[in-house]
């Protein structure tokens, strides 16, 4: 008699809170066996719904980054994830923000499928997106930007072109800030672009700091921050709460009215 092979489900945990966790992949977690979790995003969500009373009857494995050591290498997730299902497990795989999104959830998709074990993705909503959204700040918004692009501190964004209008959403950039900051002002965009960095999204240590492309580096390293943290590039930081008045110009507008943009 052959033994049921199980399935594998890839949920987005998104940026940490529990609050925002999709009902669908609510429903994966309450109907897993084992959920094979992440640090970032998805332990504060497994957390969370603790906390609120959710109680979940599967097994964690726990394959995070911590510090002190190093996370379990990304070949030995996939061939964990193809083994528990080869066991008859219903298996959640909960990655924080988007599988998608830097999450290297593509890679685990094509191992399982070409290993035979049957896989569904539950989008999360990204930190790209998200933690901007403390702040206050959108990544468009009409007469400041109308477009974004999401890199990390990693890629070489040499040439990441356009300007202050271009908002720049920089992931795991807080380790090369500095040589980041110096790239993007050689452009366009010019050393008084502003800048924010939000800390923690939604978690214990969230804060925010705002400066510019020639002062952001010093800032980060007067005030110790610390990943995880996203980093926002363009004029949609002067749409924050948290902006000093010296960053805030008057824009023009498709009315072109020209009009405060606080």
């Amino acid at each position: 008699m052959t033994t049921p092979i199980g399935n594998v489900t890839l949920v987005g945990a998104g940026p940490g809170d529990a609050g925002l966790l999709t009902l669908r992949g609510l429903q994966a977690l309450e109907a897993a066996d084992v959920i094979v979790a992440d640090r970032l995003g998805a332990r504060g969500v497994l957390e969370g719904l603790a906390a609120d009373g959710v109680r979940l009857h599967a097994e964690v494995v726990d394959v995070g980054k911590l510090p002190g050591h190093h996370a379990v290498p990304q070949e030995a997730i996939n061939e964990l994830l193809v083994a528990l299902a080869r066991d008859g497990k219903e298996v959640v795989r909960l990655k924080g923000g988007d599988p998608f999104i830097f999450g290297r959830g593509g890679e685990e998709v094509a191992f399982c499928r070409d290993h035979g074990v049957s896989v569904e993705v539950v989008p999360g909503i990204t930190s790209a997106i998200s933690v901007p959204a403390i702040a206050g700040i959108p990544l468009t918004h009409r007469g400041l930007a109308t477009t974004f692009t999401v890199v990390t501190g990693h890629d070489q964004i040499q040439s990441l072109g356009g300007g202050r209008d271009h908002t720049v959403v920089l992931l795991m950039g807080i380790g090369t800030l500095a040589n980041s900051a110096i790239t993007l002002a050689r452009g366009e965009r010019g050393g008084g672009c502003p800048v924010a960095i939000i800390e923690d999204g939604y978690g214990p240590r969230q804060r925010v700091t705002i400066g510019t492309l020639d002062t952001i580096a010093l800032q980060a390293a007067r005030r110790g921050i610390r990943s995880p943290a996203v980093v926002v590039v363009g004029d949609v930081v002067t749409l924050s709460p948290y902006a000093p008045d010296p960053l805030i110009e008057p824009v023009e507008i498709s009315t072109h009215r020209k009009v405060s943009t606080r």
